[in-house]
This record gives structure tokens, C-alpha cells and sequence, in this order.
């Protein structure tokens, strides 16, 4: 039997929140669904040129009253990136946290606005080790 990753979704508190700062990871808006009778929108977004890798954002017209809550349950998204110090300095300078910085040029992790756990990856070697990076501590948990 064959099996074919279609898509991971996560549920979002304030969709357009979310889609800002998806599009900060470099991803974009592949698919959109709205339900008028199930009162939800669907927002598929994929890093360019890989539509087959979506993230599925669900956003519930009515709310969702357990979000932001800690997603550590859910696990994380992870992203290979070409420059990880230049995505952690774009996301931070859009005023998102860097929970686990790149201290050793290969992996990082942030948090998305409805609290998503998201690893960012050094694409091929790591990068030697920069500052502001290489001495940043841990803020919070991802």
C-alpha cells in the first residue's frame, strides 16, 4: 500500500496574524477554503515551487477558545532555510522571538502567533558560529 503526505494542519486564533508570519518563513498561499456552513477557513501555504508541502492553517470563525495554548502536543513544522542566521534576523526584526537561536549555525527554533512550534534548519553544512547568535541564551521552549 502507498501512502502520500498531503498536508500538516494546525489550527490559528487570528488568520491574518498567521499568514504574515508564515509568508516571513518565505512560504506562500497555495489554496484557500471557506465554509460558510461550517464557519471555518482553510489557508494552505508551501514553500515556493514545493506545493506538495503544505501547512494546513484552520481558522474557525467562531474561535477557538484552548488557542494559544502550549502546541508542544502537536510537536513542530520544520523548515530547511538557505541562510539561518539571515531568517532568524528577518523574523526578529518582525519583532518574533527566537526561542532556541543558532548558536551553532544549523538549527533554530521559533513559535508562530497562535504558539507553533516551528525548527529552522541550516540547508547542506552549518555555518560557523556568529554573533549575535553564538551567545544568545534560550528564551522560553519550543
Amino acid at each position: 500500500m502507498q501512502v502520500k503526505y498531503l498536508h500538516t494542519m494546525v489550527r490559528v486564533l487570528d488568520l491574518e496574524k498567521s499568514i504574515a508570519f508564515f509568508r516571513l518563513l518565505g512560504l506562500e498561499e497555495t489554496r484557500r477554503t471557506e465554509s460558510e456552513t461550517g464557519r471555518f477557513t482553510l489557508v494552505f501555504m508551501a514553500p515556493p515551487g514545493q506545493p506538495e508541502c503544505p501547512v494546513e492553517l484552520t481558522y474557525n470563525w467562531d474561535g477557538d477558545e484552548g488557542l494559544p495554548s502550549d502546541s508542544r502536543h502537536f510537536g513542530h513544522l520544520a523548515y530547511a532555510v538557505e541562510d539561518i542566521y539571515e531568517m532568524c534576523a528577518r523574523l526578529q526584526a518582525a519583532g518574533v522571538t527566537i526561542n532556541r537561536p543558532p548558536r551553532d549555525g544549523h538549527m533554530a527554533f521559533v513559535r508562530s502567533p497562535d504558539n507553533i512550534s516551528i525548527e529552522l534548519l541550516q540547508t547542506g553544512d552549518s555555518l560557523p558560529p556568529a554573533e549575535p547568535w553564538s551567545s544568545m541564551q534560550n528564551t522560553g521552549h519550543w
